[in-house]
């Protein structure tokens, strides 16, 4: 039969009524190349390295990466602030001329939105004069932005982004950056 020692049970009624205090969680980045080169970071909070770490390994390779050592790829990137502003609250002069008084170091114009990149150190700043203004954002957040981007190659886009979601699909990962550029068409293909 399965026995399961009393003071295992015991500890396990404990920390699920709170009596003992649960597991504390750490940060870990996790650094690594997927396919066709493209640079990966994985940030993850866990209650037990070893297993994540293991599970993270298995991903990349399951996906066509490799898990590499601490500061692999990290130097590629830098935290920035980064906020989406909806389109439909300014015209794209109103943005630009906005971005420029904030201090913005970078801007970006997508579909949907606008983007604006700030100094790490100018987040909350800019986060209280948006709101000031009552300027609507989409999205806020520190993030890793990749100094330059990879172009994958069309046959490499399906497994990329495989890897990408299987990373961001597991229970400890918190996010997934990467220093990729896919092409319009080859994401539309797919």
């Amino acid at each position: 039969s399965n026995s399961v020692p009393n003071d295992n049970i015991e500890r396990a009624i404990k920390k699920g009524t709170g009596e003992i205090a649960s597991e504390v969680y750490e940060e870990v980045i996790y650094e690594g190349y997927g396919p066709g080169g493209v640079a990966v970071l994985v940030e993850a909070a866990t209650d037990n390295r070893n297993r994540t770490t293991g599970e993270v390994r298995h991903i990349f390779a399951r996906n066509g990466g490799s898990l590499g050592e601490a500061g692999c790829v990290s130097w590629m990137f830098h935290r920035r602030g980064y906020f989406a502003v909806e389109k439909s609250a300014m015209d794209e002069e109103k943005f630009m001329e906005l971005a420029l008084e904030l201090g913005a170091d970078d801007v970006a114009i997508e579909e949907d939105v606008y983007e604006i990149y700030t100094p790490m150190e100018g987040f909350n700043a800019t986060q209280e004069e948006l709101e000031r203004r009552e300027v609507p954002t989409v999205a806020k957040e520190l993030a890793m932005v990749p100094q330059t981007t990879l172009d994958v190659p069309p046959d490499k886009v399906n497994q990329v982004l495989r890897l990408m979601d299987a990373l961001e699909d597991h229970d400890d990962v918190q996010k997934v950056w990467a220093n990729l550029n896919i092409d319009a068409n080859a994401l539309a293909a797919r």
